[in-house]
């Protein structure tokens, strides 16, 4: 028996589908649920999957066939396997971006990030694909790191930096800091008396001081993403 929510979803899912013939997004998803936020989407697709009604397919990424369909009023019956939903976002993520297993979310990846001195960041918007398992609860993006300036903590050029939202942090966090509301950085979190200190972990850098109006906190680090 399917609960309210896994069966408007089924329902919603199919019904676009057939309508249209193109999926929907998991923002529509979430959006015609009223869930807050899309790993909610993700947990009632893996609850389908597990009953029945749904089935992964291995050889398409983020794809999944409506096997059978509860009728409205509580019987069950199959669907043509033409039902078939691509669960890929409309923005893709970019060219080489890693390709996730099975269970993954689909995160918003805004543009690059300086492990250096800080750039632009935090401007246009694609979606990484994650594994379910890099990231905690909370909210989360994605940055592509640029520069050297924390390699000693294991953050490389090209890294995807998976960030948990947040404003405000502890000493010692990674975290991504907006400064003068123009630029960001990835630094470790430090107070000095009266300043904030934007820490790098590579001795070729020096640390970075701002008054605390001149900084704010837009998330702490949460994993890492890596290409091979």
């Amino acid at each position: 028996m399917l609960t309210r929510k896994q069966h408007e979803l089924l329902c919603f899912i199919h019904d676009r589908l057939s309508a249209t013939g193109v999926s929907p997004s998991f923002e529509e998803m979430k959006d015609a649920l009223d869930l807050k936020s899309k790993s909610g989407v993700h947990r009632l697709i893996s609850a389908l999957e597990e009953r029945g009604f749904i089935r992964r397919l291995a050889n398409r990424a983020r794809a999944l066939e409506v096997v059978r369909m509860p009728e409205r009023g509580g019987e069950t019956r199959a669907v043509s396997s033409t039902n078939l939903v691509n669960l890929a976002p409309k923005s893709m993520a970019p060219k080489g971006t890693p390709m996730p297993a099975n269970d993954v979310y689909e995160i918003p990846l805004h543009g690059r990030i300086a492990a250096g001195m800080p750039i632009e960041a935090l401007e246009g918007q694609s979606t990484l694909a994650v594994p379910a398992a890099l990231l905690g609860a909370g909210e989360h993006f994605a940055l592509e790191v640029s520069g050297d300036s924390m390699v000693e903590a294991g953050i490389l050029d090209g890294d995807y930096a998976l960030i948990r939202k947040a404003d405000t942090a502890r000493e010692g966090e990674i975290i991504v800091a907006l400064v003068d509301d123009a630029e960001a950085t990835l630094k470790y979190f430090r107070r000095e008396g009266s300043m904030i200190r934007l820490d790098p972990a590579n001795r070729a850098y020096q640390p970075q001081r701002y008054a605390p109006n001149q900084v704010r906190v837009q998330g702490l680090l949460a994993g890492l993403l890596r290409r091979y």
